[in-house]
């Protein structure tokens, strides 16, 4: 036994906890490096030293705990039918509720709320809350949900985020009182304590009104049928956002010079070319279906300023050297999943491959010489029946684009597998004559860069519109063979890479790319695993702002475009918003369906 490694005894014992408190025999527990998530029985936790420090090990007591009173407490298909669609208040939905499940356990056993605090304390390191120096720099969610953590089991906000919390607390106390109060009588019922925190959420104008009671109704009965098989084959869908708030909360600095400035339309103008240098970056010629492309999304949508936006390449981010050995470091992280998806790919090549085969007509009287007939040709070469005509293939000439979203919450194994797939992708595509953009979409800062700078400059003018920093990244151009942009992919796994997401304007930029390609077909292929997040934007606006404009472009392409658009979710539900999508609650089956959803385009042809 004294050979027996300390971390394995730990977690044999974590798990065997995490079981008993979830009263779940199935529970399955491991430790990781990225940010701590859990996927139905699926626990991931942080991993602690060799030596086992008290701090690590109480901090991955805590997060296992936590995971283990939500599998317990928690029903994930009630919740998302009560979840608000508005970004900031959906987040703070989502805090709340985890606030609940949490309080349920520590004020059932005092070793579990010190664990929990742990795990808290841990959060809020790389949380904005405790970094924010105004009160529109606060997170509303993590700020609400330390309340009602205080509320609901007197335990004191963290030091960390008692200045960040403090400068909201008089306007929630002031609007959402009542609310607060009532919270703790509902603490047991998932569906009163959801119904109460629409209330206050509505209270604090983050909805535009409460709960439908119907929504409660008929989340509560069909939970009784479905939440067992919900929390096996699916994935908390809090958990997601959680990960998500927190792998964004990590702020970077900017300079800025003053300047204001509202959307530009042309970005929305193809007649404008808003991808004007397209030439310069390997696209064909305008296509004549373009002239007429006037059905531009009529949007209130604006832009403080764009100055500061770029459209790089790979290469203009890292040199060839860092490439490489990104590259490399991709290559042996998923080197199992490389071997499935390349066989999946294959069976999407024989099917693509299938419908370009040449057919031909024979014994025609003109054409090409059909070598079979040559022996008719010698006996008499006065026929006239020895020629062939090849038939016209119905395959149309195809370019696809996959854009991905390079936000934070996609950093560790979700970014890796959405590198490799696609370069997977590229390659079985390029085989079959079709040719393949990728693109990535993220921001330059986090918070607001520049942009944000020139509008504190400017003196905080209302509704600014989107306050960041756009960044665009050509991973690999339609014309540009696979073998030169191979090693490119890598740069996804850069580190301090992936920021916020707008998805919106990185939508319709992709988009305006694959207008000016000359194919008969163009496909848009969009990964993402979250609605779009801008904390500097959504902080300043409306709650609803960015997901608007995502809803009026996509809304724009799916009735007026002829590009094709397919969307696939990663642990988020996309169907919401696009019409042909598809959701995944597990990144690993990324691969496979997005080849069946870009064979299934095939095939309707």
């Amino acid at each position: 036994m004294s050979d027996k490694n300390p971390l394995d005894a730990f977690k044999s014992v974590l798990t065997g906890t995490a079981r008993a408190m979830a009263r779940e025999p199935e529970v399955e527990l491991a430790f990781t490096a990225d940010v701590p998530a859990q996927a139905g029985k699926n626990f991931k936790v942080p991993m602690p030293g060799r030596t086992l420090p008290a701090d690590q090990v109480a901090e991955a007591r805590g997060f296992a705990d936590s995971f283990s009173l939500k599998l317990k407490h928690h029903s994930p298909l009630r919740h998302a039918a009560l979840r608000p669609a508005e970004a900031i208040a959906a987040a703070a939905f989502d805090a709340v509720e985890n606030a609940r499940v949490e309080a349920l356990g520590s004020r059932a056993m005092a070793g579990v709320a010190g664990n929990l605090t742990h795990a808290l304390e841990l959060k809020l390191r790389t949380d904005p809350i405790s970094r924010a120096q105004a009160a529109d720099e606060v997170p509303i969610s993590t700020a609400l949900s330390l309340i009602v953590r205080e509320r609901l089991t007197g335990q004191p906000v963290p030091q960390t985020a008692q200045d960040g919390v403090a400068m909201l607390r008089d306007w929630i106390e002031e609007n959402a009182g009542s609310d607060l109060d009532a919270l703790s009588l509902a603490l047991d019922d998932q569906s009163a304590f959801a119904a109460v925190t629409q209330s206050m959420l509505a209270h604090l104008n983050l909805t535009e009104g409460e709960m439908d009671p119907s929504d409660e109704d008929k989340a509560g009965e069909d939970d009784d049928n479905e939440q067992e098989e919900d929390q096996t084959d699916e994935p908390d869908e809090t958990d997601g956002e959680a990960g998500q708030s927190e792998a964004r909360a990590q702020p970077q600095d900017g300079e800025g010079e003053e300047q204001e400035g509202e959307y530009d339309e042309s970005q929305m103008d193809d007649s404008e070319g808003a991808e004007g240098d397209m030439g310069d970056e390997g696209m064909q010629p305008v296509n004549p279906q373009r002239r007429n492309w006037d059905h531009l999304p009529q949007s209130d949508y604006r832009v403080w300023t764009d100055k500061y936006d770029e459209t790089v390449t790979a290469l203009e981010l890292a040199d060839e050297e860092e490439l490489n050995r990104l590259r490399a470091y991709l290559d042996t992280q998923l080197a199992n999943l490389q071997s499935v998806v390349t066989k999946l790919a294959n069976r999407l090549q024989r099917r693509l491959m299938a419908q370009q085969n040449r057919s031909w007509d024979f014994d025609q009287e003109e054409g090409m010489l059909d070598a079979a007939r040559l022996a008719r040709i010698v006996v008499s070469p006065g026929s006239s029946l020895s020629y062939k005509v090849e038939r016209d293939t119905d395959f149309k000439d195809t370019v696809v684009t996959m854009l991905i979203d390079n936000s934070g919450s996609m950093r560790g194994r979700p970014i890796s597998i959405a590198a490799i797939s696609a370069d997977i992708m590229a390659r079985t595509l390029e085989r079959c004559g079709v040719k393949t953009e990728i693109l990535g979409f993220t921001t330059r800062a986090w918070k607001g860069g520049q942009a944000r700078e020139d509008w504190l400059n400017a003196g905080r003018k209302p509704m600014p519109g989107r306050l960041n920093d756009l960044r665009h990244i050509i991973y690999k151009k339609a014309d540009e063979p696979w073998r030169h942009a191979r090693r490119n992919l890598g740069l996804m796994m850069r580190e301090g890479l992936l920021k916020e997401n707008i998805d919106g304007e990185a939508l319709l930029w992709a988009h305006n790319r694959l207008i000016g390609r000359s194919e008969d077909r163009r496909i848009l292929m969009v990964i993402s695993d979250g609605a779009p997040v801008d904390d500097s934007t959504l902080s300043v606006n409306h709650g609803g702002y960015l997901e608007q404009h995502l809803r009026k472009v996509i809304e724009m392409i799916e009735t007026r475009s002829p590009v094709q658009l397919i969307a696939i979710g990663i642990g988020h539900d996309v169907t919401r918003y696009y019409k042909r999508a598809v959701t995944i609650m597990d990144a690993e089956q990324l691969g496979g369906t997005m080849i069946e959803q870009l064979a299934g385009l095939f095939d309707e042809e």
